[in-house]
């Protein structure tokens, strides 16, 4: 389970602790556990800190607590402070991803289940999209989703399969595995009631909730020679 610990801090010397924090990671490097830290400050109090880490579990954290670095740095630390910092110790008992939240439910409950109305919901207007296969590098509209969804389920009667997510800032990253039955005319190929197989990895950038632009790259290439439209 995700542990995570918070560290509050009232400091007028940032500057040092900020070069004080550098100095253990690069001490440190390929031996700490943390696996995410960020460092907030205090709007109303441009004293006060909060540095919030995260680790895999408690006993990754204990690791990382374990390496003399980290004890001389925390001592360090201390002195720089304006007076002793506290921690609070966390276990992580939910964590909602709004982002990948919202990319899973393109992928779940639009593309695959077929509610286009969903849609409205989940891109923005202005949605700009970037396809692989389309010989025009942009279109925007969200009705270009609602286009494309609904030309592939013409098609094929297809799922996917979300392998995996990565998120960063306002960016969703899905890698996946997209298995259909050919059953409709698809790019001037007739239906052949083949299976077919592809995967792909699409990347989708939002702003307050809603998807703003989206880049697809997927192996149409296989696609095709599945169906035999090219040869192998």
């Amino acid at each position: 389970m995700t542990f995570v610990q918070i560290i509050d801090c009232k400091t007028s010397k940032f500057d040092d602790m900020n070069r004080l924090m550098d100095t253990w990671t690069e001490q440190t490097k390929g031996r700490r556990t943390a696996t995410h830290a960020i460092v907030g400050r205090d709007r109303s109090d441009d004293a006060h800190y909060v540095e919030i880490v995260e680790f895999s579990s408690y006993e990754e954290a204990m690791r990382n607590s374990s390496l003399p670095e980290t004890d001389r740095t925390f001592q360090e630390m201390v002195a720089l402070c304006d007076e002793m910092p506290t921690f609070t110790d966390l276990e992580v008992v939910r964590e909602d991803e709004l982002n990948k939240a919202t990319a899973r439910r393109f992928f779940e409950e639009v593309a695959t289940a077929g509610n286009l109305d969903a849609i409205d919901e989940l891109f923005a207007w202005d949605y700009v999209d970037h396809d692989v296969m389309k010989e025009q590098d942009t279109t925007v509209g969200s009705d270009v989703i609602r286009q494309d969804v609904a030309g592939w389920r013409q098609a094929f009667a297809f799922d996917f399969v979300l392998e995996s997510q990565l998120a960063e800032g306002e960016e969703v990253v899905t890698r996946w595995t997209w298995r259909g039955t050919h059953r409709g005319e698809f790019l001037g190929i007739p239906a052949t009631g083949k299976e077919c197989v592809m995967t792909g990895v699409t990347v989708f950038r939002l702003r307050e909730g809603r998807i703003e632009e989206g880049w697809w790259q997927y192996d149409i290439l296989s696609l095709l020679r599945q169906l035999d439209a090219v040869e192998m």
